[in-house]
């Protein structure tokens, strides 16, 4: 049974290239038209990209910040959280989603990809972090080829 919107994190480092933060722009995008709220760390790069798509169609925008005040949050967010937390609010951001659209990305998107998986969040690939166990590829992550494509596999996906 689903309460509400679904909340899809978009998550990537703070950051990027001027591809990757197309990706995430176009991704939050997507995000709101599909109806989503977006939920990310709050910050520059992947997150911000992400944040001004999904403003840019009227979309919801959630901030998990890491530090214990606003100071550098995205102008796009509409609720910023300060956590206090430092990079340990990954979990938080995790948590506050439904599934995951990893995009491109350093070790604290690899956490936060990590954490999903390890608490049974859908995560979705798009130009981020490839997994293996030993010789092994791991296949917990769906790949999308599209941003469109990655907000249709996170909404099917999603844990509500």
């Amino acid at each position: 049974m689903t309460i509400g919107p679904t909340y899809i994190a978009v998550i990537g480092s703070g950051v990027c290239a001027d591809d990757i933060c197309e990706l995430a722009r176009q991704t939050g995008t997507a995000v709101a038209k599909a109806g989503a709220i977006l939920v990310c760390g709050g910050l520059g790069g992947v997150m911000d990209a992400a944040a001004a798509g999904a403003k840019s169609v009227g979309g919801l925008t959630v901030g998990i910040l890491p530090d214990h005040n606003r100071i550098g949050a995205s102008r796009h967010l509409d609720v910023a959280i300060p956590s206090g937390m430092g990079e340990m609010r990954n979990a938080l951001i995790v948590r506050a989603a439904d599934s995951v659209i990893a995009i491109g990305g350093e070790y604290g998107t690899l956490s936060e990809i990590g954490l999903a998986l390890k608490t049974g969040k859908p995560v979705i690939s798009l130009g981020t972090w490839k997994l293996a166990k030993g010789d092994e590829t791991d296949t917990g992550m769906v790949p999308a080829d599209s941003p469109e494509r990655a907000v249709e596999l996170a909404l099917a996906a999603a844990i509500v």
